[in-house]
Order: C-alpha cells, then sequence, then structure tokens
C-alpha cells in the first residue's frame, strides 16, 4: 500500500509527460499548416520543427528514464 502511494505522483508526472508530447506533435500540426497558409517560410518551418523534434526526443527520454 505504502509503496503504491508513493508512485502515485511518478505515474502523474508520466501522464503529464505524455500528454506534453501529444501537444508538441500538435503543434507539429499546426506549424504545417501555417506553412501550408504561407504563414511561415520553409527555413521556419525547418528551424522551429527541428527545436521541436529536439524537445520530443528529450520528453521521450526522460520519460524512459523514470521507473514507477
Amino acid at each position: 500500500m505504502q509503496k503504491a502511494q508513493r508512485d502515485l505522483p511518478t505515474k502523474i508526472f508520466i501522464r503529464f509527460l505524455t500528454i506534453s508530447i501529444g501537444s508538441a506533435y500538435e503543434i507539429e500540426t499546426q506549424l504545417l499548416i501555417a506553412y501550408d497558409l504561407k504563414f511561415i517560410s520553409e527555413q521556419e518551418l525547418k528551424k522551429v520543427n527541428n527545436d521541436l523534434n529536439e524537445i520530443i526526443k528529450m520528453i521521450s527520454k526522460f520519460k524512459s528514464s523514470l521507473k514507477i
């Protein structure tokens, strides 16, 4: 019982990280739409998309390092 109580905050945090990754992919979709509608240039798209992919990798690696 005590271990389960300790694990709950970690599980909640892992859920938060999972949602964060999903939100990052939503941003990627919005970037592609902005590019298609000519709101941003291809150069801007590539730069922001590269940054976003790095953030996704960092969150994913951090999430996989957490122990339940």
